[in-house]
């Protein structure tokens, strides 16, 4: 989401941590459906959702301010690339560099204390 931030000079994008209680749910989703991928919605009228790499190009689209992103991520083959390495990057998230999660910087926020992981 940094690189997605630094991208939208507009700040078109709104990024919303799924462990902030009552989130998944304002946007018709389960815990179990935010924890497997990444998701973008966007806005009334038209409502669309995008899971995991197709979330990521809607994101970027939107930050760009073109829908290019997602017009290449539908071109024959481009998909299954994508789907393939966003399906890599989720199952080794917890080996990567990345912020620090959400419920560990505001354990407040999420009714857990520092550490808690269950």
């Amino acid at each position: 989401m940094r690189l997605v931030r630094a991208l939208d000079r507009h700040r078109r994008v709104t990024a919303v941590p799924f462990q902030a209680p009552g989130t998944p749910a304002a946007h018709g989703l389960t815990v179990a459906e935010c924890e497997a991928a990444a998701w973008a919605i966007t806005p009334d009228p038209g409502r669309r959702r995008y899971r995991g790499a197709a979330a990521v190009n809607a994101a970027l689209a939107v930050a760009l301010g073109t829908w290019l992103p997602v017009r290449f991520y539908e071109l024959p083959g481009v998909r299954r690339i994508q789907d393939a390495v966003y399906a890599w990057v989720a199952r080794s998230r917890s080996r990567l560099r990345g912020d620090v999660p959400f419920c560990d910087r505001y354990p407040e926020r999420c009714g857990k204390r520092m550490g808690d992981r269950g």
